[in-house]
């Protein structure tokens, strides 16, 4: 499924998106698969499917355990691939992955495989806009939207490059740092959304962990919230991982209907 279709789905409802990220492998490419139903059931609209690297520099510890996990485990681009390939939920799926691993596939094969297994979108937070020629004609070639990241520090000439070449949505860092969960909404969410103008729809990620905070980013303006640690915290403590997988993905969810 496409990422706009799944944004135009929404509207129609009067919701914003509830996008989750969890790391594919963590702990075992069978669980993952089980937890994205889950997730899915739960009322998540698209799924950010981790690809572990070895040094996820824009990730904080609980995403880094989680990428050491399923690197122990075995995980690798090909079996990712088949991982992708075999979810069935009708929700797009993305993948989020450091350029180190797209680079040694090769730029053009691993769009490919991407769009062949059922991968609508690719984020790679290591890849300034400069670099991006090889991969956007890629993209453009297999239909797999580049989503670009901005941050509180992202200068207003930057911001139009990406407007400019990203597609599907665009990735707003609501804090400075890596990745984690927080006790509370930045002040510079609001800000950022602020200065962000372009058509594409607006995510908000880094820091979003409860209902409370998802209501307050989409009041500030979001399109879709982006969680992730809050949910790979839930699968590292292998407790009861799928009923409460679900029931943070409804509470998140309630906070992004009828605002």
């Amino acid at each position: 499924m496409r990422i706009a279709d799944k944004f135009r789905e929404l509207k129609a409802k009067n919701e914003k998106a509830l996008i989750a990220y969890i790391c594919a492998g963590d702990p075992s490419a069978d669980a993952t698969r089980e937890y994205v139903h889950t997730l899915v059931k739960g009322g998540v609209d698209m799924v950010e499917l981790g690809l572990p690297f070895s040094d996820p520099v824009a990730d904080g510890p609980t995403i880094q355990a989680a990428s050491d996990r399923s690197l122990e485990a075995g995980m690798n681009p090909d079996t990712y691939f088949e991982l992708a390939a075999s979810i069935k939920e009708q929700v797009p799926l993305i993948c989020m992955t450091y350029y180190n691993l797209i680079f040694r596939r090769g730029v053009e094969k691993f769009v490919k495989d991407c769009a062949a297994s059922g991968i609508t979108g690719i984020i790679v937070p290591d890849l300034p806009i400069e670099e991006t020629d090889d991969i956007l004609k890629a993209c453009k070639a297999h239909c797999v939207d580049m989503i670009f990241m901005v941050t509180p520090l992202t200068d207003k000439e930057r911001m139009q490059k990406i407007f400019t070449k990203g597609s599907g949505f665009l990735y707003i860092v609501s804090r400075l740092g890596v990745t984690g969960t927080r006790d509370d909404v930045a002040k510079s969410t609001k800000e950022v959304l602020d200065k962000v103008n372009t058509a594409l729809p607006r995510a908000v990620g880094f820091g979003i962990s409860n209902g409370k905070q998802a209501t307050e980013v989409i009041a500030a303006g979001a399109d879709a919230i982006i969680v992730g640690s809050a949910f790979v915290n839930i699968i590292a403590s292998q407790d009861n991982v799928e009923g409460r997988l679900e029931e943070l993905a409804r509470e998140l969810k309630a906070g992004c209907i009828g605002q």
